[in-house]
């Protein structure tokens, strides 16, 4: 399976300031500064709060001009290189 298919069988959603899903990621209408994006899987193991915390910090870092934000410990997302796949 190739890496787009990966991605995209982990299915990233939007996360929303207030913590909420906002839909699938790359659906944000701010496109200066868009919504955070997590795999489904790893939005649904942290609570609204820390999906609140870690949507905020992209928001805020994006307003001052920053591309790259990253997660916060709790919402860090792991990415599991396959050898020989």
């Amino acid at each position: 399976m190739g890496e787009l298919a990966r991605w995209r069988a982990q299915n990233w959603r939007r996360v929303k300031s207030d913590g909420s899903d906002g839909g699938p990621c790359g659906t944000s209408k701010n496109k200066k500064n868009p919504d955070r994006c997590l795999p489904k899987s790893k939005m649904n193991s942290l609570s609204k709060s820390q999906r609140a915390a870690t949507a905020k910090k992209k928001k805020a870092a994006g307003a001052k001009g920053k591309q790259f934000v990253s997660n916060t410990p709790a919402a860090r997302v792991s990415l599991k290189i396959r050898k020989g796949k």
